[in-house]
């Protein structure tokens, strides 16, 4: 399970047996969630500087540190401390 670094008034959903626990309004997230697998995607590769950090990940393709947990979610990353190393192919899903 990846959760995220929000503390209060977090949803917490299922999707393909992982559980993910997020600050999102819970119909919003369920539908988001319920609708993630046809969402399209950009490739982008992991920048030296930008390694094990999602959240900078996330404000370089997003301009936002917030939407780290969508990337690790996205791509199945649950230690970013250990993945997302530079020149890892990650996916980034157009919200």
């Amino acid at each position: 399970m990846y959760q995220n670094h929000y503390k209060f008034g977090f949803s917490v959903a299922t999707h393909k047996n992982k559980k993910l626990v997020t600050a999102l309004n819970s119909n919003t997230f369920e539908s988001f969630m319920a609708n993630i697998n046809n969402i399209a995607y950009k490739v982008g590769y992991i920048p030296a500087g930008y390694e094990h950090r999602p959240d900078l990940i996330s404000n370089l393709f997003y301009g936002n540190p917030t939407l780290d947990w969508l990337i690790c979610y996205y791509n199945n990353i649950s230690d970013p401390f250990n993945q997302l190393n530079v020149g890892d192919r990650i996916l980034i899903p157009n919200i």
